[in-house]
């Protein structure tokens, strides 16, 4: 039974929560991860879903929403999910990766308490550790604008999101001892839409009874096609039959609306397009993915091939699949890259123009200049660097000397404003991303940088999003405003080179006391020598009986604190 006093002060402590919400709502969720076992090549294998999902379920909120995500971890391993492109303001403890976060133990739930401050666009997630990506474990996460500020472009008839992920036969636990032996894992094994096979576009392919995707459509009708590569290694060009691609927004950014045939997409990278379905709809479509500057012949055979159905369709998909760019031209996809530019006058997460921000115009305060090695033994261990170190005090530039391991951090000046030089020396394209913060990408060649490449760089327009890709014997520079504090991952995306190493840390101090910058959560998990500080909640957060998610305002919250209130008194 509640005493009268315990359930004054109990009033009083819900009433000071609610009176310090923003009006911003809360969504909450509960997420089983767990193996399922599917055929998406048509051998049997375990792969990694949520909730029975293999892609995982889409996390669709709205611009400043709050979002509670219960995960509970039904793996035999560790499991840590990172929220691709999500800038968590203030807020790196809920980053998802082991910098900042130790894994969530097998049988174990954890609870992410997180914002999409200031965010709209098309992202996703997936699990960070042991090389569970490999798996699957992926899913998309979509932030809508806010009503108060109109899209760029008329309001879609559907939205469709779309993974296109280079896949695998062997298990994420043999490919993870193939890398640490350095054995590599060559070609994929074929290329998956939406977590399923090719379309039997071709007798070979037919013969091997693979399911395929379909997605329906009306004819005369726009949609939004959200596409990500979540793939762990290859680079995949993107096609729809007879279809324009019209580029409205990466990761984040409203882009120059451009019409485009077909769209080279790297690995962790995230578009959105829009496509009119404007063909007489005879027949079926093909949706294409296939590998880009792959050197195995075998490459061919790992083209993904889902159908775009109009719903007055009179017979299947026909004819050769659509042209893909030139296997090995990096100059197409160069220059490609270089036409995405940023939507000046589109207001995003904010009323105010995308423009508004004169990047250009900013001095930087600090110049890296990033460069991949290949793996190389350290310690008796094979391990990938960047610069060659693995140390504190990350340095500015490459140390000529055998790498060393410790942990890589970069000092970065609060609100300063950083220049990073992302020099490939590897003969395949590298993603970096880098999680807390959207960067300018201003230029790329081919070659060494050197001091006057800059004079190449686009001061104005250049996009902004969170993952970049370097080609082979080539460089990117990127420009990023450090008002994010915290401690944040700068890493190559393609899973081997993650897995071995090349990752470092950003750390950005915020040298005032910010009452808003949040502290190390109440349910941490601690691992390693700290692990004697953990809490028994952090491991026995037990599910609720609500459904799988749930959205609440303040107003929301006040009323369930009360109910729960009521409940107690009435028992």
């Amino acid at each position: 039974m509640w005493c009268t006093s315990c359930l004054f002060q109990l009033v009083v402590v819900f009433l000071s929560a609610t009176c310090c919400l923003a009006a911003d709502p809360y969504v909450f969720f509960d997420w089983t991860v767990s193996y399922l076992t599917a055929s998406p090549l048509g051998t049997r294998q375990q792969v990694i879903g949520i909730n029975g999902l293999f892609p995982g379920p889409i996390l669709n909120v709205t611009t400043n929403w709050n979002v509670v995500m219960n995960v509970k971890n039904d793996l035999d391993e560790p499991l840590l999910l990172t929220w691709n492109g999500i800038q968590h303001r203030k807020n790196s403890w809920q980053d998802g990766v082991l910098g900042t976060n130790c894994p969530i133990p097998s049988g174990w739930n954890w609870t992410y308490e997180f914002q999409v401050k200031d965010q709209i666009g098309s992202f996703f997630y997936f699990p960070s550790t042991n090389f569970q990506r490999a798996a699957g474990g992926y899913g998309g996460i979509i932030i809508n604008n806010r009503d108060i500020i109109p899209l760029p472009f008329a309001l879609p008839d559907g939205d469709v999101t779309l993974f296109i992920s280079d896949w695998f036969t062997k298990s994420h636990k043999k490919l993870r001892k193939d890398v640490e032996s350095k054995i590599d894992f060559g070609a994929p094994d074929g290329i998956l839409i939406n977590g399923f096979g090719p379309f039997p576009y071709s007798r070979e392919v037919a013969s091997n009874g693979i399911p395929y995707g379909t997605i329906s459509v009306e004819p005369g009708r726009t949609y939004r096609f959200r596409v990500h590569n979540s793939g762990i290694a290859t680079s995949l060009n993107f096609r729809i039959q007879n279809h324009n691609l019209l580029l409205v927004e990466t990761e984040g950014s409203y882009t120059i609306q451009q019409n485009y045939t077909n769209m080279d997409i790297h690995v962790g990278q995230s578009f959105s397009f829009l496509v009119t379905m404007d063909q007489s709809g005879s027949n079926d479509y093909y949706i294409v993915a296939s590998p880009r500057f792959a050197n195995s012949s075998s490459s061919v055979k790992a083209t993904g091939v889902a159908i775009l159905h109009y719903s007055n369709s009179q017979g299947p998909a026909s004819g050769p699949l659509p042209d893909p760019p030139v296997e090995l031209d990096t100059y197409f996809s160069m220059n490609q890259a270089r036409s995405i530019r940023l939507n000046l006058s589109a207001g995003a997460a904010r009323p105010n123009p995308q423009g508004s921000f004169k990047y250009g115009q900013i001095t930087v305060t600090d110049v890296y200049v990033i460069v991949n090695r290949s793996p190389e033994l350290i310690d008796g261990r094979l391990r990938t660097t960047l610069n060659g170190v693995y140390k504190l005090d990350f340095p500015k530039r490459p140390m000529n000397r055998h790498p060393k391991v410790d942990t890589s951090v970069i000092n970065g000046t609060f609100k300063g404003f950083m220049e990073i030089i992302f020099q490939n020396s590897d003969t395949t394209v590298k993603s970096y991303h880098l999680d807390g913060y959207a960067f300018f990408v201003v230029g790329m060649d081919v070659g060494l940088w050197t001091e006057n490449s800059r004079s190449t760089y686009n001061k104005g327009d250049g996009v902004a999003r969170s993952t970049t890709q370097v080609f082979p014997g080539a460089w990117t520079a990127i420009l990023v405003y450090l008002d994010n504090a915290g401690m944040w991952n700068l890493r190559i995306d393609n899973l081997a080179s993650w897995y071995l190493g090349q990752e470092a840390y950003l750390s950005v101090v915020n040298p005032d006391i910010d009452i808003s910058e949040n502290s190390i959560p109440e349910n941490a998990i601690y691992c390693g020598r700290l692990s004697p500080l953990q809490k028994d909640q952090a491991q026995r957060v037990k599910f609720s009986s609500s459904p799988q998610s749930m959205i609440v305002t303040s107003r929301g919250i006040l009323v369930a604190l009360f109910a729960i209130l009521v409940s107690s008194l009435a028992r």
